[in-house]
């Protein structure tokens, strides 16, 4: 006699029912289904994550995670780049493939390196993407199964997966995940869609030296995205990349490697001797176009750009030249002058809420030798106040104007080209971590700013990931278009920076409440940080740039 399967409640959207212990979330999100837009890929279990292949086993409450939710775009891409990499060695012949690499995020889309004894042109792409909609129209189950940590290392080491076998080597755990399709098996780091017909928006196309899988944005799951990449910082990035396989720490694994063999100062002081070159070379271009008498820095936020002005003008002195330091916080409009929102609050991102005409009188008089007095702005008051702070401008001496809209020619619009050198500044990680597990450059920027606003602010993690998509949404509009129109790119993110940071931001993460909206997101960043060796930060040079959000530099920032 069969025994009877126990009944769960699962509420949906406030609707409750009833399934037999064992029911796939799956059979949940089909009933439901028609009450949301876009193909429902996740389950929110009362905080908790779920792939849709789960079995339910207890009561609950679900809340349905589609593309257009940030949990299930990251599992449409990481799905997807699953699909690529069946569809391509299928296609390429598993053999005749040295390396598939998923460099970087780029423009609605991903940077792929490929290479082999293939010749990888857009014929090849084109029947690897039609060996894409192939497995995609069978529906194939994308299987999660545990085995030992160290069957897993065996396996991939065998696949030729140097890289990813090398990273399981550093796991605690004695078992890990791994996904299978169609007989190919993989290591990922983050949740999957249950079968391949989930996947069915994507492009392949050939791209410099390698090839772009186009996807589909948060916005707008069911096209493509636009793919209009800026080639200058796609070229910053492939140059750090090549940087980072010099110091032989172009992923996780490597740069564990390092640490574990008691090798991270070496490191850290070559990547910071990099960095100052690179600011030195900035500094010298600046001072052989003898034009120049504003240097205009711009970058989204926990770039590094007070850090990198001081720096900057350091190396402009050791050129000959007197740097003064203007921040263009001082010109904000006073406050009852400032525009509001679509939701009535005052928006301090738009260039609406700077005085442009105040801004570029004073620039234009002291561009003529003028003596200008410079405002200082009282955030407490709101308003702008003039305290006795003359300037102006001698022989020799540049402005080091540091501003979310300085690259934004609107900005400056009175200000001659020539007089002008802008300088595009931003946390461009490379290091990933592992060849087919890409680290998006904005975790990065919110690690910086969850430990720098715990320390200056007294913030907790949990209100600064709830502010971080009004961050992200201030960029979009305010500095990504503008990063083209920079004559230098500068790359502010350290190679080893995370695993300086982990000691720092983990007790942070540990502290979001489990029932919040940001305990996903606080969860996610925990078991990124989990792939990383903790580093001490007694060896970071005072004058390094991640000082700016750690403490203990020589700056005031």
């Amino acid at each position: 006699m069969t025994e009877e399967k126990r009944m769960i409640t699962v509420t949906v959207d406030g609707e409750t029912r009833s399934y037999p212990q064992g029911t796939p979330y799956r059979a949940v999100a089909a009933d439901v289904q028609d009450r949301y837009p876009h193909d429902i890929l996740l389950a929110n279990r009362n905080g908790k994550l779920c792939e849709l292949h789960k079995p339910l086993d207890r009561d609950c409450s679900l809340k349905m995670i589609t593309a257009q939710d940030k949990p299930g775009i990251q599992t449409y891409e990481r799905s997807a780049v699953f699909l690529m990499l069946k569809a391509f060695y299928d296609v390429a012949g598993r053999g005749h493939v040295d390396q598939l690499s998923v460099e970087y995020s780029l423009s609605s889309a991903l940077f792929i390196l490929a290479r082999g004894s293939f010749t990888l042109d857009q014929a090849l792409l084109g029947r690897v993407e039609a060996r894409m909609r192939e497995l995609s129209a069978q529906a194939l189950p994308i299987e999660k199964r545990s085995i030992s940590t160290d069957d897993a290392v065996e396996l991939f080491r065998q696949a030729g997966l140097v890289h990813k076998a090398q990273l399981l080597g550093f796991r605690i755990n004695s078992r890990v995940n791994v996904y299978s399709l169609d007989g190919f098996v993989d290591y990922f780091y983050g949740y999957m869609v249950p079968d391949t017909s989930y996947v069915k928006c994507f492009g392949l196309e050939l791209f410099e030296n390698g090839f772009i899988l186009r996807l589909p944005t948060q916005k707008d799951p069911e096209h493509l995205g636009d793919f209009k990449p800026s080639m200058k910082v796609f070229r910053e990035l492939y140059a750090s990349n090549l940087r980072s396989q010099a110091l032989n720490a172009s992923n996780v694994a490597e740069l564990n490697t390092a640490i574990s063999q008691g090798s991270a100062t070496p490191l850290i002081l070559a990547h910071e001797a990099m960095m100052e070159k690179k600011i030195g070379d900035i500094a010298a271009e600046i001072a052989a176009r003898k034009e120049v008498r504003f240097v205009m820095i711009a970058g989204p936020s926990s770039s590094g750009k007070t850090t990198f002005s001081h720096r900057l003008s350091t190396q402009l002195r050791a050129c000959g030249l007197r740097p003064h330091a203007i921040a263009t916080d001082n010109y904000f409009k006073n406050r009852e002058d400032t525009p509001r929102d679509e939701n009535g609050d005052y928006d301090f991102e738009g260039l609406g809420a700077m005085d442009v005409a105040q801004f570029n009188t004073d620039m234009v008089r002291l561009l003529k030798g003028e003596t200008v007095e410079i405002p200082s702005y009282n955030f407490k008051k709101g308003a702008r106040e003039y305290n006795g702070s003359y300037l102006t401008l001698k022989e020799g001496d540049v402005l080091v104007i540091e501003g979310i809209h300085c690259l934004n020619d609107q900005f400056t619009h009175s200000l001659p080209k020539e007089s002008k050198y802008r300088v595009y500044i931003s946390c461009l990680t490379t290091l990933n971590i592992d060849d087919h597990n890409r680290i998006p450059t904005t975790d990065a920027r919110l690690l910086r700013r969850i430990e720098r606003d715990a320390r200056t602010r007294g913030y907790s993690a949990q209100a600064t990931i709830k502010m971080w998509p009004s961050v992200r949404r201030g960029e979009e509009n305010n500095i990504f278009p503008f990063q083209d129109s920079a004559d230098v790119i500068f790359n502010s993110a350290l190679i080893y920076e995370t695993a300086l940071l982990k000691s720092y931001v983990q007790p942070l993460l540990f502290g979001v409440p489990q029932d919040s909206e940001e305990y996903i997101e606080a969860k996610r960043l925990l078991k990124f940080l989990n792939y990383f060796l903790p580093i001490p930060a007694d060896n970071v040079p005072k004058t390094s740039l991640i000082r700016e959000f750690i403490g203990g530099g020589i700056y005031h920032v």
